[in-house]
């Protein structure tokens, strides 16, 4: 019997950017792709435009119980990311262990910012929401910047904002699919 491949999502608590988990969700759910969305603290998560999201798990609760089930991770970006999901070391700390397991590392918007400083874009072209301080989290990373919508570069896959949601999405999906 197949498993089901899943991915792990993480949003912010507040000010996520809605289609950029709504957009990738459809792709995942049309590719038969199984997800869990965690975010900082568990409860209510509110989007930027108002979406609401039941987070039941936090990123200290998968890391204490493993990212074996994943293929891979996908961090939603937004309005909330710097607050919540940038700086935050127990997500840099995921997301290293993702690296260290060969699984997809994705991240859109302002939360390309997460991977960089988690040390695994050294080297790597990547792309970010097109702000500055964005940008120089990113150069500071060891990345290239790219300002294309929409960068895959080997398991690492980055986009710029909203407009390239289901682009990211339909990406994601593929690489996970191929892994």
């Amino acid at each position: 019997m197949s498993v089901e491949k899943k991915v792990l999502i993480v949003i912010a608590p507040v000010k996520f950017r809605d289609e950029e988990l709504s957009e990738p969700i459809k792709y995942l759910e049309k590719a038969g792709i199984g997800y869990d969305i965690i975010s900082t603290q568990t409860g209510l998560a509110i989007g930027m435009l108002g979406g609401k999201v039941l987070i039941e798990k936090t990123v200290r609760d998968v890391s204490e119980a493993g990212i074996t089930p994943y293929a891979g991770i996908l961090i939603v970006g937004g309005g909330g990311s710097p607050d919540h999901l940038w700086n935050n070391k127990p997500l840099q700390t995921l997301v290293q262990e993702f690296d260290a397991a060969g699984k997809i590392l994705s991240a859109i918007c302002l939360s390309t910012v997460v991977l960089a400083q988690a040390g695994v874009l050294k080297g790597k072209q990547a792309t970010v929401w097109n702000d500055d301080a964005a940008i120089h989290q990113l150069r500071q990373g060891g990345a290239t910047y790219k300002p294309d919508p929409i960068v895959s570069d080997g398991r690492v896959i980055t986009a710029n904002g909203p407009p390239a949601a289901a682009g990211f999405g339909e990406k994601v999906a593929k690489a996970v699919l191929a892994a």
